[in-house]
């Protein structure tokens, strides 16, 4: 009886069908593995090895492999990198006609629209602007996990902070999904990415702070070019060279960053611009107050700048 070299059948994967293992090495082989737990069912017809039976990817593989889709929603995310949790439930999206079945650790999406698949990591999944609004449907939807349409929001401003999709990309998406959970909500968040918003906290100044009243409106994400490079400043008046900054801990916080942003200040000063920062707190506790401070800067700038 021929000694076979099971990870050497499985390939690259580290996982592949019964079916195919079974013109290689004989149906009886197989299951003579399954049963002495050689090898192990990842899903209906897919095995592997016990060492990598708990591989995410090795059973990201398996799971596109049986159900015959692409990776999808938050496991879509994943392999694409737009979320750091590789959750332990895969999704997958197939072809409304195609009869599999969801289980313990594989959650089965039926699409009635052309599925637009993309290759990432070497596995498919459904693209990078189709992703997310599959995510935050499912986030809204009545059986939705508590603080689940968070983690899709975030994905949503990750995803076009980092430029991995553009605004109209996800609109295109949402156009063809009117039966959407949750469609007027990502309207709304979309609309405000369009408008410069990058994070939550750029959210909350604009809803909350930086539509001061008695003066125009800024002009959000406004390039300047700086003698070290051009930069972004989060909320700029040009007509008086008046500049805001909203200092959240995810950007703002370190040492390194704080140097930054002196650096850019001090550049912003040497062309004649007023920089007012305010940190995440005290947007928070003094919306008003920081409001008043904006006003004031302005109109002291308007006797200034010529």
């Amino acid at each position: 009886m021929p000694v076979h070299d099971l990870l050497a059948l499985l390939g690259p994967t580290r996982t592949a069908s019964t079916a195919a293992l079974s013109t290689r090495a004989g149906a009886r082989s197989i299951g003579r593995w399954i049963a002495s737990g050689q090898l192990v069912r990842l899903h209906p017809g897919w095995v592997t090895v016990p060492q990598f039976a708990g591989n995410w990817t090795v059973r990201a593989h398996a799971a596109t492999g049986y159900a015959g889709g692409p990776l999808s929603h938050m496991s879509a995310l994943a392999v694409h990198r737009i979320v750091d949790t590789e959750v332990t439930r895969l999704q997958v999206t197939v072809q409304g006609g195609r009869r599999v079945r969801s289980s313990r650790w594989l959650q089965v999406h039926r699409s009635r629209n052309a599925l637009d698949v993309v290759r990432a990591r070497g596995l498919p999944a459904t693209s990078v602007a189709r992703s997310p609004v599959d995510t935050w449907g499912d986030a809204h939807c009545a059986r939705a996990i508590r603080g689940y349409d968070g983690v899709a929001r975030e994905a949503v401003l990750r995803a076009t902070r980092a430029r991995r999709v553009t605004v109209p990309d996800l609109v295109s998406q949402l156009d063809i999904r009117p039966e959407l959970p949750g469609r007027r909500p990502l309207s709304e968040l979309l609309a405000l990415i369009a408008g410069g918003c990058e994070s939550e906290l750029e959210i909350f100044g604009v809803r909350h702070v930086l539509a001061v009243p008695g003066i125009p409106p800024c002009e959000q994400q406004y390039r300047i070019v700086l003698p070290s490079g051009s930069a972004r400043l989060d909320a700029a008046w040009p007509d008086v060279k008046l500049a805001v900054e909203l200092d959240g801990a995810a950007f703002h916080g370190s040492q390194e960053a704080r140097e930054r942003d002196l650096r850019r200040d001090a550049a912003l000063v040497a062309l004649g611009w007023v920089v007012l920062r305010f940190s995440y707190r005290r947007l928070m506790r003094e919306p008003h107050a920081c409001q008043a401070e904006i006003l004031a800067a302005y109109r002291r700038r308007l006797s200034v700048v010529p």
